[in-house]
């Protein structure tokens, strides 16, 4: 029986598992191999490996942990859970049943690509959702929004860091009047009608086609499409989860448990704000330290 088994094996999940691997704990991480920014060209903000590629990171990372000799990586999809705190049964998609006295879920969630021509291929190069992650990159060019909700009001502030030159579509929603007043105050123009279309040329430039009026092109288009798990593990489990603008993620205490004692959660998946390799990275950690620790006599 192994100490702890981390379903996913990205940021959150190797940084789990070099914690529990340097305590000397018997682990198996379970990896299907497609992380969330894997369309990303290079990952940028964490100390070390900035404005390198993101599969990269995770490569060597993979090749720094074989010198733990507890330390399990293993190729499959955890297709089902089962048991209690000190005695989980995982069952691989290979057919395999793996016991575990702790579990650290990090499968992450996937962005649901609205039914626009040239969006999904657009992603992660000429259309992107983190300031952080790509902002610096595009500083002081043009940049585009295509407003989601309330919460892209708060994104509007947050990129007069990055630029002066910011032009949000409506993409069909309504904006209230006092947030309209607000950018018309900021100078910030607001592109009305969907959009129907984005062409892209290399990693930036995009060309916002829409339903009504002239096409707009910018420098790079920020946006924000909802996400899910993932896997639906935690559904099976009955944990608890919040409620997002962007999606559901899971529910997890200071110590990154969840509603289940024993079961542990960390990265994207259980992230209700800005995600980023930096904080899932850190979040991967902490779940192990706190797994290693609940296990002590």
């Amino acid at each position: 029986m192994d100490d702890v088994i981390i379903i996913g094996g990205s940021f959150a999940g190797l940084a789990a598992a070099l914690q529990l691997g340097r305590a000397r704990r018997k682990v198996t991480v379970l990896d299907t191999g497609l992380p969330r920014n894997r369309f990303a060209g290079h990952s940028h903000g964490l100390l070390g490996h900035d404005h390198k590629p993101p599969l990269d990171i995770l490569a060597e990372a993979r090749r720094q942990l074989a010198r733990y000799p507890t330390v399990r990586l293993v190729n499959a999809r955890a297709d089902s859970i089962s048991g209690a705190i000190d005695d989980f049964t995982v069952l691989t998609g290979d057919g395999e049943s793996l016991g575990a006295r702790r579990l650290i879920l990090s499968y992450g969630v996937v962005d649901q690509m609205p039914d626009v021509p040239g969006f999904a291929e657009g992603w992660g190069k000429a259309i992107v959702p983190c300031p952080y992650c790509d902002g610096f990159e595009v500083a002081d060019q043009h940049w585009g929004l295509v407003w989601s909700g309330p919460q892209s009001h708060n994104h509007v502030r947050l990129f007069h860091d990055g630029t002066d030159r910011l032009t949000l579509f409506a993409d069909g929603h309504d904006i209230a009047p006092d947030v309209r007043a607000d950018l018309a105050r900021r100078r910030i123009p607001v592109v009305a009608g969907r959009i129907t279309e984005v062409a892209h040329h290399g990693d930036h430039n995009a060309i916002v086609k829409l339903d009504t009026g002239p096409d707009v092109a910018v420098d790079i288009l920020f946006a924000h499409p909802r996400n899910k798990p993932s896997a639906s593990l935690h559904e099976s489990l009955g944990l608890a989860t919040v409620d997002t603008p962007l999606g559901v993620v899971l529910k997890v205490d200071e110590r990154r448990e969840t509603s289940m004692p024993g079961i542990y959660a960390a990265g994207d998946l259980a992230n209700p704000l800005m995600p980023s390799v930096t904080t899932a990275s850190s979040q991967g950690a902490m779940a192990g330290i706190f797994a290693q620790q609940s296990m002590l006599v």
